[in-house]
């Protein structure tokens, strides 16, 4: 049983999330709070399992609460924040604080039933979550990987990334080791529509390279990345001798929209050898059947250890089907990438224990 503390100055919204989240039998309601103060006692006393927290509080805002909390209380914590643009951002930084997920509130334009089933997931997911900065914090084992200057034997590589829950950080991670002559980069983080570009504007302003939003018929160019838009789907496509993305709606795959697994099939058909696929942390499965599509298809795959992933469900689900080269804890796949590259690795099966 999930034990879940609800924090929001709003009784409608705490009355809503408490009579949607006792419907699941595996998650109990232990308690509210209208803000911080008042969830500071709760949390001491009530010792829950996962915090859902809204941003927008009187006394203290969510943010300056889960920069304490996670810094002298650390926990999983899903926040609950309205489509605005300050909002989008301010949902980007509560990630980096230390955020599992982040989900729409109730009145954002979205269905009781749609958030009800997004918020359990994300709470399911938060209570699988490892909160451990420490391992993030890592140095990278990437020899210099910035001062690497990649010989690339044709203008047709393509790198394929996806991640869910915890990926913002380790996407960054990943983004912010580039160089600046690296094969375009194509994203899907699961993410709620709108926070997607204020993501991408974020990962632009500390990457070499440049980090935008996908639109539809954009052309992948050496030194750019790519992020799927919230509540589409992106797609690799071959126009001739160059690449492109198509970015389109349709229904949702393993529960998600953007899907993984649909980027992964479609750069796995028009890529195949030319292609690297990285699969990490994140709930669920979506995104394994199409990593080893990649590798049926002659393209090197990546997925994220056990020991790094804040959740090991789409990595841990992509080893299982033997869909990995190689299983990397998140500090090694910077380099690994590079190196890949550069021609100084050979696609490998991954040894089995």
């Amino acid at each position: 049983m999930i034990k879940v503390l609800i924090v929001d100055d709003s009784a409608l919204v705490r009355k809503l999330l408490t009579e949607e989240l006792s419907r699941y039998e595996d998650i109990n309601v232990v308690g509210s709070a209208i803000d911080p103060y008042v969830a500071r006692d709760k949390i001491v006393r009530l010792k829950p399992d996962v915090i859902t927290l809204d941003i927008e509080m009187p006394r203290m805002d969510g943010l300056s609460f889960l920069s304490k909390l996670m810094k002298f209380y650390p926990m999983p914590v899903v926040v609950l924040s309205s489509l605005t643009p300050s909002n989008s951002q301010n949902a980007i930084k509560a990630l980096e604080l230390g955020a599992v997920e982040v989900i729409c509130k109730p009145g954002s334009g979205l269905s009781t039933s749609g958030i009800s089933q997004r918020l359990v997931d994300a709470i399911r997911a938060a209570s699988r979550a490892k909160i451990a900065k420490t391992v993030l914090a890592e140095p990278l084992d990437t020899e210099g990987s910035l001062e690497y200057k990649i010989q690339l034997k044709n203008t047709r590589k393509i790198i394929a990334v996806g991640a869910s829950t915890g990926g913002t950080i380790a996407i960054e991670k990943i983004l912010t080791n580039m160089p600046m002559n690296i094969p375009g980069i194509l994203v899907v983080q699961h993410m709620p529509e709108y926070f997607t570009a204020s993501f991408a504007d974020r990962l632009n302003s500390i990457c070499k390279i440049e980090v935008r939003e996908a639109k539809d018929g954009d052309a992948i160019a050496p030194g750019l990345a790519l992020i799927a838009p919230g509540g589409r789907h992106m797609l690799l496509e071959r126009s001739g001798s160059f690449y492109q993305v198509r970015i389109k709606g349709g229904p949702m795959v393993h529960h998600q929209r953007p899907s993984v697994d649909v980027l992964f099939h479609s750069v796995a058909k028009n890529a195949g050898t030319n292609a690297i696929g990285i699969l990490m942390t994140g709930m669920g499965s979506d995104g394994a059947e199409g990593l080893l599509a990649m590798k049926q298809s002659k393209s090197y795959t990546i997925a994220q250890d056990e020991a790094t992933s804040i959740v090991y469900g789409m990595p841990g689900e992509a080893v299982k089907l033997g869909a990995a080269c190689d299983v990397l804890p998140l500090n090694e796949i910077p380099g690994r990438i590079i190196k890949q590259l550069s021609g100084e690795e050979k696609n490998k099966e991954t040894k089995k224990n």
